[in-house]
């Protein structure tokens, strides 16, 4: 048998041959580290996000609710933290960051509670919720679906039927119509490819359907994005994509971004976890995230990967942070607060070289109903859901961390990160393995 260590290597050499034979020759030298990083400068957008079922609570009639209720999730729903009666509150705290953005979900299931029928108390709800954060002095991002549909949806067959374009994209009009006028970003469809992940682990759709799925949401990407430009001239519009290391071109360039990339004003990135040779014999945990590989170098290789496909296209990191395990210390010994630092560290970095990327939001401003379970823990402020009834919002060593990057628009000059990067990374196999980025001594 192979030692660990010749396995990893001759997996490297296995995956950078692939992907030069795939895509070339690597492309131009990078620059040199530079002793000092600037900041990300006035006009780049800080933010923080959070889902509208994850989050809310009270939900009605869904996919998501029915999949609990059949269960299917590891712990019962109940009513998350309960964003629907303390987003308030929960915008005052996003506002002492001193962020520009806060991403919330417009939830369909709330908005049309049967066929044709309208309910305004939900889009009063979202009325409030939209008012408010433009009064905390933040601008809205805006998710139009982020994997909810209604449950009578669900009984006409879901993304399984050709139908649910239409109605998908009328519900959506009626939210583009109503909150245009406020300007806000758009993200069409989260993180697709693990929508349709989830609907065919969740028996949402049969695995048969997934290339129907993908047709179908592409096809309401496209529709949507023409009325959002017809009615909000300017706009900003995404679809979000979970960066799949080693995978990224298959998972979700030939399946979505390829065949929607004329109508996207900028290319949304949710990133999360690397991957390199040390690690990847032990591979992704799709339950136990806290075990998944960190690496926060590979943000600058995710958006450098799509700098090169989409030249002239913003970058957007949509999604970034850190899971724990019920908020405990990581085996790892990474901290919230230099995960956070080490992976601006590197944006700055990414900037400094010529990306062009835009704005960062935090994933997420609270802990949540994480698809099924409460045990990961992404949030600046942490929640404990089974046990705490008044849901008290207690901070992570990152908020004032997040608080002081926001007021100098990023780390210190002279910082360095905690941890070294990789000196090869699947996040961006060629580039990464052949010239990896460095940190100056």
């Amino acid at each position: 048998m192979r030692s660990p260590t010749r396995r990893r290597a001759l997996a490297a050499l296995a995956a950078a041959t692939a992907a030069l034979v795939l895509f070339g020759t690597p492309v131009q030298a990078r620059p040199e580290p530079p002793a000092r990083v600037a900041p990300l400068g006035s006009d780049f957008l800080w933010g923080v996000a959070a889902s509208g079922y994850q989050s809310e609570g009270h939900a009605p009639d869904s996919n998501w609710s029915r999949y609990v209720a059949q269960g299917k999730t590891t712990d019962p729903y109940l009513n998350t933290v309960d964003f629907y009666t303390r987003y308030r509150s929960d915008i005052a705290l996003a506002a002492d960051l001193g962020v520009r953005v806060y991403r919330v979900g417009i939830e369909w299931a709330r908005l049309q509670p049967a066929p044709g029928v309208w309910d305004e108390n939900g889009f009063r709800f979202y009325d409030d919720l939209i008012a408010a954060i433009r009064a905390a002095g933040m601008r809205p991002m805006l998710t139009l679906d982020h994997w909810v549909y209604p449950g009578w949806e669900v009984d006409r067959g879901g993304w399984a039927s050709p139908d649910i374009v239409a109605d998908w994209t009328a519900n959506a009009r009626r939210v583009v119509d109503r909150y245009a006028a406020v300007d806000p970003l758009w993200v069409t469809f989260n993180e697709p490819a693990v929508y349709v992940l989830n609907e065919t682990r969740h028996g949402g759709i049969a695995p048969t359907a997934v290339p129907a799925m993908f047709d179908r949401i592409a096809q309401a990407h496209n529709a949507i994005y023409d009325h959002i430009h017809a009615v909000q001239p300017g706009a900003m519009v995404t679809s979000n994509v979970a960066y799949i290391p080693a995978a990224e071109d298959v998972v979700n360039g030939a399946t979505l971004v390829s065949r929607i990339a004329d109508r996207l004003d900028y290319i949304g990135i949710d990133y999360y976890y690397g991957l390199s040779p040390d690690s990847l014999t032990s591979g992704y945990d799709f339950t136990d995230l806290w075990k998944n590989p960190l690496q926060s170098e590979g943000i600058y290789y995710a958006l450098a990967h799509y700098a090169r496909l989409y030249p002239g296209k913003p970058l957007y990191i949509v999604e970034n942070g850190m899971p724990t395990e019920n908020g405990r210390p990581r085996a790892d010994g990474y901290t919230r607060a230099d995960n956070l630092r080490d992976t601006v560290y590197w944006l700055q970095r990414a900037k400094a070289d010529g990306i062009d990327v835009i704005g960062y939001n935090y994933w997420s401003i609270t802990d949540n109903y994480e698809w099924g379970s409460y045990t990961p823990r992404f949030g600046l402020y942490t929640v404990d859901v089974l046990t705490d009834p008044t849901l008290t919002r207690t901070p992570t060593d990152a908020v004032a961390a997040y608080t002081a990057i926001t007021r100098a628009g990023g780390v210190a000059p002279d910082y360095r990160p905690t941890r070294a990067p990789a000196a090869c990374s699947f996040v961006d196999a060629v580039a990464s393995c052949a010239d990896p980025v460095t940190v100056p001594r």
